[in-house]
């Protein structure tokens, strides 16, 4: 994917032979200018795609400057926490941010990209969509000197600082705290395998198996989407197992939630027929029953990081940094077997 370069005013100066400001007037039919000149002007201004940059005059008038920010739902407080971090790093440092949502769709991803491309922003803070398998309009990017930093859900880390939290240790983490407290044999739901996040939670609890010498069975692994419906239906499809699981690590809090619906609604108890660990940072951990253990995002931190790294670039700063937030395994009732 290509980003065209923008036509300015001195663009359409040169190509007309006229000043800047004429142009300028030209363009805003300006009663000192010739009528003829507005047309052609116009005209020129239209085949040239030229667009007036809204923040242009703002920015000349020293207001705020510009970061964009594409997130793939702005429902989850998940998001809504990550935001809220990188929006007060932004505002210390006199920059205003501009807030896009994927809704967890590659074409709105680009787009949201391409609209913020085109509005002038100084830097992209960016979380992709779970549909998004081809990275050309981020590495476009690069060819425009736009800075980006991608966090939760990253790729082309090769290229692109990014912020993501310890996925492989902590999936290791509640796994192995299952395990612990009298679990044999658990199950892993988890979103779409092109996700870095969900081939780095898989892994962490991979790795506990292993480390227990436990064998892996594939059929108590379903990683298909983090969706609700989809939560829903990997629980069924476990439940309905000759031999079903004894806990579940589901690696988000939709996915959890989901589970401990279909759960109850086979009369089962939590803990003690199935033990359940989700992941997230939200309050809501202690409003379901019963209680949820969790792994606890440092959510406000990493938004926080990412805001902080993207002013660095704009600044001058090249150095492509991996930053890995720790996170923590928060005990409640879900997950301990009498």
């Amino acid at each position: 994917m290509e980003y065209r370069k923008h036509t300015s005013l001195k663009d359409l100066a040169q190509a007309l032979g006229v000043s800047i400001p004429t142009v300028s007037r030209a363009l805003k039919d300006s009663p000192e200018i010739s009528s003829e000149l507005c047309a052609k002007a116009k005209k020129l201004a239209k085949e040239m795609n030229y667009r007036p940059n809204p923040f242009a005059m703002s920015l000349r008038k020293n207001t705020p400057r510009i970061i964009g920010v594409v997130v793939p739902d702005i429902v989850t407080h998940f998001f809504a926490s990550i935001l809220n971090g990188i929006e007060n790093m932004a505002v210390d440092n006199g920059y205003f941010i501009i807030i896009t949502t994927s809704h967890e769709s590659y074409e709105y991803e680009k787009r949201n990209i391409e609209n913020l491309v085109n509005m002038r922003v100084e830097g992209i803070i960016a979380c992709l969509s779970q549909e998004t398998t081809d990275y050309t309009h981020l590495a476009a990017l690069k060819d425009i000197n736009m800075p980006l930093i991608l966090f939760d859900r990253v790729c082309l880390t090769n290229q692109f600082s990014s912020v993501v939290a310890d996925g492989v240790q902590s999936a290791q983490m509640a796994t192995q705290h299952l395990l612990d407290t009298g679990s044999k044999r658990v199950a892993f739901i988890g979103g779409a395998n092109h996700l870095d996040i969900v081939t780095r939670r898989k892994h962490g609890y991979l790795e506990a198996l292993r480390d227990n010498h436990i064998p892996i069975e594939k059929e108590l692994v379903i990683c298909r989407k983090i969706d609700y419906e989809e939560g829903k239906i990997a629980t069924e499809a476990l439940l309905s197992l000759p031999q079903p699981p004894d806990a579940i690590l589901a690696m988000n809090d939709t996915l959890a939630f989901a589970a401990i619906e279909v759960i109850k609604s086979h009369g089962l108890r939590i803990p003690e027929d199935i033990a359940i660990i989700g992941y997230t940072d939200e309050q809501h951990a202690n409003y379901v029953e019963p209680k949820l253990s969790a792994v606890s995002h440092q959510t406000y931190k990493m938004g926080e990081t990412a805001c902080r790294l993207l002013i660095d670039q704009i600044k001058g700063d090249r150095t492509v940094r991996q930053v890995i937030i720790p996170t923590n395994l928060q005990i409640r009732e879900s997950s301990r077997k009498k």
